[in-house]
């Protein structure tokens, strides 16, 4: 009796929960981003009006592009992982593809993998390099240069 392709509904699951988990990482952390970008306007604006030194929000900036540096480094990293997520779901549901059946008067047939006619193997040409010389009447003849060493006074 011909069986069709059963689809592993829990391992499929679990790689979407894991999407689901990863793009909800990636969520929060904009969130974050969010909130630094905020203080760091509210502390700008203290010094705008005089409440606080130059000083200090010149290290508050500091302070808050290596958050945001932090930030973006965890975010292309959850991003990363929902690629691979995404090919691991796409790889897993193609192997799903149905298999071809026909039902006839003396019963079911197919459901056996097509065989690919393979093309012929041609080598490839390989072509001479041709390498072009000057007549001999043009090339320069090399002179050997003496090099002349002075004397030393004694």
């Amino acid at each position: 009796m011909p069986k069709t392709k059963k689809m592993d509904e829990s391992a499929f699951a679990k790689i979407v929960k894991e999407f689901d988990a990863v793009g909800e990482l990636i969520r929060a952390r904009q969130d974050e981003k969010q909130a630094v970008l905020d203080e760091f306007n509210s502390e700008s604006k203290r010094f705008f009006f005089g409440k606080i030194s130059e000083k200090t929000l010149s290290s508050s900036a500091r302070k808050t592009n290596q958050e945001l540096q932090k930030l973006d480094g965890e975010i292309r990293k959850a991003i990363a992982s929902v690629t691979d997520l995404g090919l691991q779901a796409r790889k897993f549901a193609s192997a799903q593809s149905p298999k071809a059946f026909r039902a006839t008067l003396s019963g079911v047939s197919g459901g056996g993998a097509k065989k690919r006619k393979r093309s012929p193997v041609r080598k490839k040409v390989v072509r001479k390099k041709v390498v072009k010389r000057k007549p001999v009447a043009k090339r320069k003849a090399s002179v050997k240069k003496k090099t002349v060493t002075k004397k030393k006074k004694r």
